[in-house]
């Protein structure tokens, strides 16, 4: 099934942001994660519309309502020389599930990413998350199972910085 002509993808604006704070916490409860939502408008409005963007952000419509939200960056590849594009969170509410929206974000992002000449497309998703595997699995995307991906954050990251 291709996506629900329903499905709209749109540019966010200014005026969105509220509703992507709002669904960014409805994705960290569904991941288990919401105690670790820092997240507040003011930080993505400098992050997304600010003098320096690091992030961009599409709203997921259906009949003028948000429904989802995507969120994503580029990266790079030194070994393709080419830039990536990667999508750090994709949501669509649970009651517009099953409709196509999710794959009308991926197909939105696949198709700016060849616009913007990246040489792939890529996301992390939760090991647990097996409904969600499958789905991109259908779309042909492919784990990459030699690698574990490495953070540091919050104290240790402080820690890192520190001179010797």
């Amino acid at each position: 099934m291709g996506p629900d002509p329903g499905c709209h993808i749109v540019p966010a604006e200014p005026a969105d942001l509220g509703a992507i704070v709002a669904m960014v916490r409805e994705l960290a409860e569904f991941e288990r994660l919401a105690h670790e939502v820092r997240i507040q408008e003011v930080d993505l409005r400098e992050h997304l519309f600010g003098p320096r963007p690091f992030a961009e952000a599409a709203l997921v419509k259906v009949q003028g309502e948000a429904v989802g939200f995507a969120l994503w960056f580029h990266n790079y590849s030194t070994f393709a020389g080419r830039p990536g594009l990667y999508l750090e969170d994709l949501y669509v509410r649970p009651e517009y599930r099953g409709r196509g929206c999710g794959e009308a974000v991926l197909r939105y992002l696949a198709r700016l990413a060849l616009e913007r000449g990246c040489g792939r497309f890529e996301w992390a998703v939760l090991d647990w998350n097996t409904k969600a595997i499958a789905f991109y699995r259908k779309l042909g995307a492919v784990a990459m199972d030699d690698w574990t991906v490495q953070r540091v954050a919050g104290p240790a990251l402080v820690a890192l910085a520190r001179d010797g």
